[in-house]
């Protein structure tokens, strides 16, 4: 029997992910099919339920849908809850499970280039992208993890809900440290605008790492801001678009893929 998963969102047409869980189930063996839905943006929980009625497996829930998934779920695990969004669901026996996968792959991609213990983090952003990040974040013991937005309550307030797992705290632009951070990473969506970001030349570190959650051919404007601050290692979020599908294919298949190879064939396809 060969079991069916989709990747739900509006739009859905430019998702990797059909490719990222073919090139892992041909790795492992795994017989699957994985397509594109794409719901109406008023017919979420419609289109989702419909698909599990017909045999569905499991959904990957992309934008504007993963605050909707988390209400859809019957059953959320902890960083889920965290989160306050879903990006993964599947059935067990007590309904629907809802998982977020993102804060893990961020993680991952990074481990690839260095030890996140010990080190002053800035998380730029206070939305749903720098909330499904910060539990798995602070769970590697940063020394520090400050996030700044563009608006300060909205910072503060963020940092509020996670003090109790780690060294947050939370401001806005013009109020950051007059200090480098060692990792600083965009989880706004300045880079899909085509803005740069009013940061202070302080933040910056020739040998930190500056990583942008948005992905795209060329360097994305985060990353040119951060070239010209003179950073000189630069990467963007499409490691962590592969490994979050990683820990989904984990979830649902019980057999965890090999990401480098698929990450670089994917890089060649942009």
């Amino acid at each position: 029997m060969t079991d069916r998963y989709v990747v739900i969102g509006n739009p859905v047409a430019h998702s990797k992910s059909p490719l990222i869980h073919a090139a892992f189930a041909t790795q492992t063996q795994q017989k699957i099919v994985y397509e594109r839905l794409e719901a109406p943006i008023d017919g979420f929980i419609d289109s989702t339920a419909e698909f599990l009625a017909m045999g569905g497996s499991g959904c990957n829930v992309t934008v504007p849908f993963k605050e909707e998934a988390f209400r859809f779920a019957n059953t959320l695990t902890e960083r889920a809850e965290l989160a306050g969004a879903v990006n993964t669901l599947w059935l067990d026996d007590e309904g629907v499970v809802g998982d977020n996968t993102d804060g893990a792959g961020l993680v991952r991609d990074l481990q690839r280039h260095i030890k996140l213990a010990g080190l002053r983090i800035l998380l730029l952003g206070a939305g749903g992208a720098a909330r499904g990040v910060l539990g798995p974040l602070l769970a590697e013991k940063p020394a520090q993890l400050v996030i700044a937005n563009r608006s300060t309550d909205k910072a503060i307030a963020l940092a509020k809900q996670f003090t109790k797992l780690g060294p947050v705290t939370g401001c806005g632009f013009a109020e950051l440290p007059n200090q480098p951070f060692d990792l600083i990473i965009n989880a706004t969506s300045a880079s899909l605008a085509g803005e740069a970001l009013a940061l202070p030349a302080s933040i910056w570190q020739a040998d930190g790492l500056a990583y942008d959650m948005m992905y795209s051919k060329a360097e994305t404007p985060f990353l040119l801001q951060a070239n010209a601050a003179g950073v000189r290692r630069r990467l963007d979020g499409l490691g962590m678009l592969v490994e979050q599908a990683a820990e989904a294919f984990f979830l649902w298949r019980g057999v965890r893929p090999e990401t480098e190879a698929v990450l670089a064939d994917l890089r060649t396809k942009l």
